[in-house]
């Protein structure tokens, strides 16, 4: 396993509502291995096995389970 840590801002803060389960989730994906969200509740750092997966896909899976990240510049 190759681990690799990336961290997002997001566009606003999260709420316990719907974004906390949301989160949550997201574990379900194959390859992500941990998803922190920061005290301040407006940054996200992922942990993803890169052998699994790629950044676009991390990010892609962040869009489905509504994560509202920052603009992310195409890399």
């Amino acid at each position: 396993m190759t681990k690799v840590t990336l961290h997002y801002d997001l566009e606003r803060k999260l709420t316990e509502e719907e974004d906390y389960t949301h989160i949550a989730a997201i574990h379900s994906v194959y390859g992500m291995v941990r998803v922190q969200l920061a005290p301040s509740l407006d940054k996200i750092t992922v942990d993803y096995d890169a052998s699994r997966l790629m950044k676009k896909d991390v990010e892609a899976a962040l869009g489905r389970y509504g994560i509202p990240l920052a603009h992310v510049a195409a890399a």
